[in-house]
């Protein structure tokens, strides 16, 4: 009888304020991204059963500080922790990261894989306003897992990537009329709007249909932003968009929320 109990995903957290997920495999705990202080990543750690003293590994998306706030503080604090990213990300984080020690730092270039013993992490970039941004796709016993944030549209290159996952964070940034309504400044609305900026509710629901396959079995709704969407209204256009496509939510897949305070319970992919 296998030990494997499979490839385990929690989304900590996620908005545009702040995001985090983590992994697990019978060999390797890891995350990816570390969007909150040191003290709320332990308790999100500590709500789902786990302990950041077990994680060995730390993957960064991209540099902004709702990715990478506590990522400093989490390798000083636990010095098993290496720490990946590409050298446009790590050369472009922000001084209030503070000091990485040096000997825990591993380039992750872009487009290209990793082997980390039962895990396998597969790198591709996306088109967003930082330095060099890229996400992630994790494989493990023949399962995959694909995150997709921070995106201003997802290219055929990407939908080749992480097309057919078992499982998927998508972004659902914002809902269009709210944006535009809303009080951010008309040049930060272009800023979002833009193929560098982020997908709205339709963008991540038609990247879903791109991407879907007879594997994929779980959708979370990612990086919502908590000025310009709410939970329902992303939720609502994702299945509509979905169920009016013939697409079978609630039999062949489901749809979750996730939430920017509160981790979503582990699965296994």
């Amino acid at each position: 009888m296998s030990d494997d109990f499979g490839m385990r995903v929690s989304v900590l957290a996620s908005s545009s304020t702040g995001n985090a997920t983590y992994i697990e495999t019978p060999q390797h705990k890891v995350l990816v991204d570390a969007g909150f202080s040191g003290k709320k990543l332990e308790q999100l750690m500590q709500s789902i059963g786990r302990d950041l003293k077990d994680v060995d590994s730390l993957f960064l998306t991209h540099e902004h500080t709702d990715h990478i706030r506590g990522a400093g503080v989490l390798a000083r604090r636990y010095p098993q922790l290496t720490v990946y990213a590409n050298e446009g990300t790590f050369n472009a984080l922000p001084h209030s990261t503070g000091v990485i020690p040096p000997d825990q730092l591993q380039l992750f270039e872009m487009g290209t894989v990793k082997t980390l013993g039962d895990l396998d992490v597969e790198s591709f970039g996306v088109s967003h306003d930082a330095a060099a941004p890229q996400f992630y796709q994790f494989y493990h016993a023949g399962k995959r897992f694909a995150i997709l944030t921070d995106t201003g549209y997802v290219s055929d290159r990407v939908v080749g990537t992480i097309r057919d996952a078992d499982a998927y964070v998508m972004e659902c940034n914002h809902d269009l009329e709210m944006l535009r309504m809303g009080p951010y400044p008309w040049s930060l609305k272009q800023r979002i709007l833009s193929d560098r900026g982020h997908l709205s509710n339709e963008d991540g629901a038609n990247a879903v249909m791109d991407v879907i396959g007879p594997e994929t079995k779980r959708i979370y709704l990612g990086h919502l932003s908590p000025h310009n969407n709410v939970k329902s209204l992303a939720h609502i256009t994702m299945a509509s968009m979905l169920q009016e496509q013939g697409l079978g939510v609630g039999h062949d897949f489901n749809i979750y929320d996730t939430d920017p305070e509160v981790a979503d319970e582990l699965f296994v992919v």
